[in-house]
């Protein structure tokens, strides 16, 4: 896979994952999306702006790894 920092992602489609404070339009969100073009690229970046611009990527095993190495740690486990 190229640097995944080299890629550009004008089309992608990001999922909102938010909480932990007050909600309506200051709510802090992760925004994560597929790289399009990729197999197996992502993007993850902050909903605040002052986080603009300032995005992550990960392969899908590196953001598999993180996530359940972060559940683990939190001690999460799926609700049914």
């Amino acid at each position: 896979m190229n640097d995944l920092y080299d890629l550009p992602f004008p089309d992608a489609q990001f999922e909102r994952f938010c909480g932990g404070n007050l909600g309506g339009e200051h709510e802090a969100c992760v925004e994560v999306s597929a790289i399009p073009g990729t197999a197996g690229g992502f993007v993850v970046r902050d909903s605040k702006p002052e986080g603009s611009g300032r995005e992550l990527r990960f392969n899908a095993d590196e953001l598999d790894a993180f996530a359940l190495g972060w559940a683990k740690r939190q001690g999460l486990t799926p609700k049914s």
